[in-house]
């Protein structure tokens, strides 16, 4: 067995013991399933030491730097916390550097303008009136009509990345409390959507919405990279985990795919713009949050932004980057890989069938794309205020 199978089988062993406690999976995506026994759970300080002896051993970096990020957060899930920067930089592979006030409140007007344009007020009503101006749908309906979506698009997202692979998509409904609305994970060419019924809504721009992000990128993206490990060796390890390096990538263009496939679909961009607008607002609060600011001054700052966030809204997303181990990395993933990929997008000069062929390769990790496209923005963000502004779009 060599060092990079012997990381695979230690963490799917720690997968294992997950998934039988009742906590959520290590493993969200398996790119390279093992045909035979699966290994016997472990627990997490037993990980702990197992790839702590491992990691003397390797000589591939990206290999070293996946351990890394499994340790870091097998430490914290046994109760160290560690700076926020320092964890993410160990776990999602970026710095926590946030950005500044003004650049927020830009990426804010944007949104404002797309909202505006499609008849909407911004404002405390933005969300409901916005789903209604795009036509809600039944949530029975809601399967079906991803699925169309997902085919209406299949041809152009093949085109942008590249890939030629094939998946089989199996979608469920589920009632569970938590923070998502949609979650995705399989292995091989098995692709998993859950649409969780207590969270999600449904409106005809959300079911393309979700097409592109959950199925044509999530699904088909991890389906191409499992194919790619079946046709050639390939150095890394073979295990997606939304604690890992990869997800910058991985939630960076599945939230950015319309900008790259859809671009004249007004409705879809303008969920883009918001969501972008959003992820950097939640990040200011990531920060601000994890360097000891006050829930109240957080949440004044977050009604001051997002007019229409309700105070349930606010609570959780404070709760899930303060409390929770895993989101307090995982969630810093989507406002670095949103910022990143939609700056690709909105550049005439990017490399962009470069960067999303590369992607539908291989997990790349934020010093890959910044390697792909040096002259673009640092990944995880400039560095931003210090303090909480009041300032708004």
């Amino acid at each position: 067995m060599s060092i990079r199978d012997a990381v695979e089988h230690a963490i799917r062993a720690w997968n294992q013991h997950e998934i039988d406690r009742g906590a959520p999976a290590v493993v969200d995506f398996d790119f390279f399933p093992p045909t035979g026994e699966a290994p016997k759970p472990v627990d997490r300080l037993g990980t702990l030491r197992r790839l702590s002896g491992l990691i003397q051993e390797i000589e591939e970096p990206s290999v070293s730097q996946r351990i890394k990020a499994d340790l870091a957060y097998l430490r914290a899930l046994m109760g160290e916390r560690p700076a926020l920067d320092d964890y993410v930089r160990a776990t999602q592979g970026c710095p926590a550097a946030g950005w500044p006030a003004d650049y927020v409140i830009a990426k804010g007007e944007i949104a404002r303008q797309c909202v505006e344009g499609r008849g909407v007020r911004w404002g405390e009503s933005t969300a409901v009136d916005l789903a209604e101006a795009e036509g809600p749908i039944d949530a029975a309906a809601a399967p079906d009509a991803i699925r169309e979506a997902a085919t209406d698009y299949e041809s152009a997202v093949r085109r942008a990345t590249g890939t030629d692979a094939a998946y089989e998509l199996t979608i469920e409904k589920v009632d569970v409390d938590a923070y998502w609305g949609y979650w995705l994970d399989g292995a091989g060419q098995r692709v998993r959507l859950r649409l969780n019924m207590r969270n999600a809504s449904y409106t005809k721009t959300q079911a393309r919405q979700f097409a592109l992000h959950e199925v044509l990128s999530h699904g088909l993206q991890s389906a191409s990279i499992a194919a790619h490990c079946v046709s050639e060796g390939v150095p890394w390890v073979r295990l997606s985990s939304v604690h890992g390096p990869q997800q910058v990538l991985l939630e960076g263009l599945a939230q950015t795919m319309p900008l790259f496939v859809a671009r004249d679909d007004e409705a879809l961009v303008t969920r883009v713009r918001i969501d972008h607008y959003l992820h950097l607002v939640r990040a200011e609060l990531h920060i601000a949050l994890n360097a000891g600011t006050s829930v109240e001054e957080c949440a004044r700052h977050a009604r001051s932004r997002v007019p229409w966030w309700k105070d349930s809204q606010i609570a959780g997303l404070l709760a899930d980057r303060s409390t929770d181990p895993q989101l307090r990395t995982y969630m810093w993933a989507y406002a670095a890989g949103i910022d990143w990929f939609t700056n690709l997008a909105d550049s005439e000069a990017s490399p962009i069938r470069q960067v999303l062929q590369a992607g539908y390769r291989a997990p790349l990790t934020p010093t890959d794309l910044e390697e792909l496209w040096p002259e673009g923005p640092a990944v995880g963000g400039p560095g931003g205020s210090p303090t909480l502004s009041a300032a708004a779009p």
